[in-house]
């Protein structure tokens, strides 16, 4: 039986027919204005109506941002949406004929990689998707881990740094302001105002007039020295934040998505390197694989169609 998987971000909304081996069997993609609760209800429901059309759909899943109760149904916060309390499944299944669960975006796309991707062989993962910010997956004895309340793996808000740099989540210090995309865009700005690190950086800025994410990403796969010292400041952050995770999780694989997980080898070796050098007991514990996640811009859309068909059929 086929299930519907929506991903709905900050400006646009994207959408999947998804057959019960993960495959796409068709997908649509919508601009979204995100200020707007009840534009977003109405381009989700157009979506799967238009998905579902003449075919034997069984549930649809809805992954956004933000903090979702245990049950799948309201969103108690979203940091990209105007949502607040949002009894956001209620709705949809006023109005559509189908089961809805509502699930959060980085727990869908570790779900879709624990199942479909790279985290196949295991049933204990650790997903991180290092993006403009940092999410967080754990699957655990072959589970999604949600938590009590249904807000777990916020694990971009871990303290990494005590009294560190101010977080957008209003505390100091998190993995996000050390190893996402956004961190790694500040960090090349710093060797670009260092200098002597290799050109690249300070060149691609005066050229540009600023530094964006693919201008540094380009240069790290040239091999600029500078965008590469960036690249490892960043994954020496991530990987002893692992090596924090790894004690309490202790998960067979690390999987790495979202834009920055593009440098591949790049990003892993300084993450596995800074991991084993904060790893406690290091040589008494078999260690984790470290790996990129393999659906990249499909894994939100697979993993909610799979987590919506597993809640009717289960």
């Amino acid at each position: 039986m086929h299930a519907i998987g929506i991903d709905i971000g900050g400006t646009k909304i994207a959408g999947a027919l998804v057959d019960a081996s993960g495959t796409i069997l068709r997908s649509d993609r919508v601009p979204t204005e995100a200020t707007d609760p009840r534009e977003i209800e109405d381009a989700v429901v157009a979506m799967i109506e238009g998905l579902a059309a003449g075919e034997q759909v069984i549930a649809a899943g809805v992954a956004a941002a933000g903090f979702i109760d245990a049950e799948q149904s309201t969103v108690h916060y979203a940091p990209n949406i105007n949502w607040r309390n949002e009894p956001f499944r209620t709705k949809l299944e006023a109005r559509l004929d189908l089961p809805i669960l509502i699930e959060n975006d980085a727990n869908a796309a570790g779900w879709a990689e624990f199942r479909f991707g790279a985290g196949r062989p295991f049933h204990d993962m650790v997903m991180l998707t290092i993006g403009t910010g940092v999410g967080g997956a754990i699957v655990a004895g072959g589970r999604l881990f949600r938590g009590g309340f249904g807000a777990a793996a916020e694990l971009g808000h871990l303290r990494l740094v005590p009294n560190g740099l101010p977080c957008g989540c209003g505390a100091h210090g998190c993995i996000e302001q050390y190893g996402s995309g956004r961190a790694l865009l500040r960090i090349a700005n710093e060797y670009a105002d260092a200098g002597g690190v290799g050109l690249g950086l300070a060149a691609a800025r005066s050229r540009k007039g600023k530094l964006t994410g693919k201008e540094v990403g380009r240069l790290i796969l040239a091999g600029d020295g500078g965008a590469l010292a960036a690249l490892r400041q960043l994954g020496g952050a991530l990987g002893q934040a692992c090596a924090s995770l790894g004690a309490v999780l202790d998960p067979q694989v690390f999987v790495f998505g979202g834009g920055v997980a593009a440098a591949g080898d790049l990003l892993l070796e300084p993450i596995r390197t800074a991991y084993l050098e904060h790893l406690p007991a290091r040589g008494y514990h078999p260690e984790p694989e470290f790996v990129i996640a393999q659906l990249v811009n499909d894994a939100g859309v697979v993993g909610a169609a799979d987590l919506a068909r597993d809640s009717v059929t289960q």
